[in-house]
């Protein structure tokens, strides 16, 4: 399996994960629970910024296995080729 593959599993679960916290605040909401509803809250806000960080991760390496220019030290040895 690739990592790409794998950060964007592990975003998925983490998005699953958010929309499970956001509904059972959801739950406190309409009963005015509102210290459990701010927990979950909370936790859903944590599960959501964690997928981004998987997303973001999956989406450099995605750019990194199709473009092979954006990759550090690419440029150099084009502009050693187009010199030539």
């Amino acid at each position: 399996m690739s990592k790409t593959f794998e950060h964007y599993q592990g975003a998925a679960r983490h998005h699953e994960r958010a929309a499970y916290q956001f509904k059972e605040a959801a739950k406190y909401h309409e009963t005015e629970e509102h210290e459990k509803e701010a927990h979950h809250a909370y936790l859903a806000r944590g599960h959501a910024q964690h997928a981004l960080v998987h997303e973001v991760a999956a989406a450099k390496l995605h750019v990194e296995s199709c473009d092979p220019r954006a990759m550090p030290g690419a440029g150099d040895a084009s502009r050693k080729i187009g010199a030539a």
